[in-house]
């Protein structure tokens, strides 16, 4: 159980980056009372049995440069490569997302978003409401 202590996480954040990819991070506590951060990229398979999972270990002497790198390199596609594109409209779309999601968890599926069982219901009456129909007719 001691060994277990080192790979405690003492503070989490995630990042959902579309719908397959999550960021997620993490401080750890090592066993001499010291923290460092892991970063984790965890993908779902395209053929979904499970995730890729990919690793970063930060160290505590390594904040300041790691993020000041990291900041620069952002900044550089944000003003010189791309400035035209609005970095906004994923934010956006994630918000919307998130609160779509906790909407249908509170009240089920939106209305207008027909389910499968709607959409199946709705085949069986219309073909059962056309009297002019008869298994003889049915062409492929």
């Amino acid at each position: 159980m001691e060994n277990d202590k080192k790979f405690e996480s003492v503070y989490s954040s995630k990042v959902r980056a579309g719908k397959r990819r999550t960021y997620f991070f993490d401080v750890r506590q090592t066993k001499g009372d010291d923290y460092y951060i892991t970063i984790t990229e965890s993908t779902k398979k395209f053929d979904g049995n499970g995730y890729e999972r990919h690793k970063i270990f930060l160290y505590k002497e390594d904040f300041n440069r790691f993020l000041s790198s990291l900041d620069d390199t952002i900044q550089h596609v944000k003003t010189e490569l791309m400035p035209e594109f609005d970095y906004e409209l994923y934010e956006k779309r994630q918000l919307e997302w998130e609160e779509k999601m906790r909407l249908e968890a509170e009240n089920g599926p939106a209305e207008d978003a027909p389910t499968e069982e709607k959409v199946v219901e709705e085949k069986v009456v219309d073909e059962s409401d056309d009297s002019s129909s008869s298994d003889d007719d049915i062409s492929w």
